[in-house]
């Protein structure tokens, strides 16, 4: 019961989302609204618990402070800006015909699937009843905060790197020298913690699925190959390369 009332609540979400984009001609609001869209789920899943546990409230906590500052972070890059060329490029590819019926389903309601697999650990914590918190609970609350330190403290550098930068220049000091995308190892790593803190029943090993969905879709389908092949036109970047792991901080240069 709890499971469907959070996915019918989730699609109302998306399709609101999807019509609001079509009124703005702008199908990358999405991105903003994908940490809201975790929020609702940690929200809607721990109001409808019978008994609150101690891992679904530290679930709700860390994911919330997680959606809402991403989206507060994208809300203050993306608002009032043209959509994305991502999205963009999407249009072209569609045409016109059945291009509002394709950006619906490519778009949102893809997004809502994907973002349903990735919560899969806050699903099982929000519907189980195991109220003990195990030592490797607490081992999750660590690996969220480092990843959340990675992702934030990466994104404000950027930030910050960005206002004076030329065109073309790349950022490779602080944690940008350790990993050549400090913030989406960030957002991973924060979601094998989460997983971690939800692991509590032996049933809820296979929230795992989440984690492993977000990393191999930051690493080699969204995030990663998209800003890589955009960073490689820039001068310096194959010796930055070549000297900065890819995605895992310190294993190795050309690798992961």
């Amino acid at each position: 019961m709890i499971v469907w009332t959070i996915i019918m609540i989730l699609f109302i979400y998306f399709t609101a989302l999807f019509f609001l984009a079509q009124a703005l001609h702008n199908n990358s609001i999405v991105d903003m609204a994908w940490g809201i869209g975790f929020v609702i789920v940690a929200v809607t899943g721990y109001l409808l618990m019978p008994e609150k546990t101690l891992a679904a409230t530290a679930v709700l906590i860390l994911v919330t402070i997680w959606g809402l500052r991403l989206f507060f972070h994208l809300a203050k890059r993306n608002i009032g800006k043209p959509e994305d060329y991502r999205y963009v490029n999407m249009r072209k590819r569609w045409g016109k015909q059945f291009a509002k019926l394709k950006a619906y389903l490519n778009v949102f309601v893809l997004q809502g699937v994907l973002l349903c697999v990735v919560a899969l650990p806050i699903f099982f914590v929000t519907t189980g009843t195991e109220k003990a918190f195990y030592w490797w609970n607490w081992l999750g609350v660590i690996i969220w905060l480092s990843g959340f330190a990675f992702e934030t403290i990466g994104d404000y550098q950027l930030t910050v790197f960005k206002r004076t930068a030329k065109k073309g220049e790349l950022l490779t000091t602080g944690l940008w020298s350790l990993t050549r995308h400090p913030n989406y190892f960030g957002e991973a790593l924060s979601w094998w913690g989460i997983f971690l803190i939800s692991l509590n029943e032996p049933r809820n090993i296979w929230g795992m699925i989440g984690p492993i969905a977000i990393t191999l879709l930051l690493l080699f389908v969204s995030g990663v190959p998209l800003l890589e092949k955009k960073n490689k036109e820039k001068p310096g970047y194959r010796a930055y390369a070549d000297q900065t792991p890819k995605f895992l901080p310190f294993v190795g240069k050309k690798g992961l």
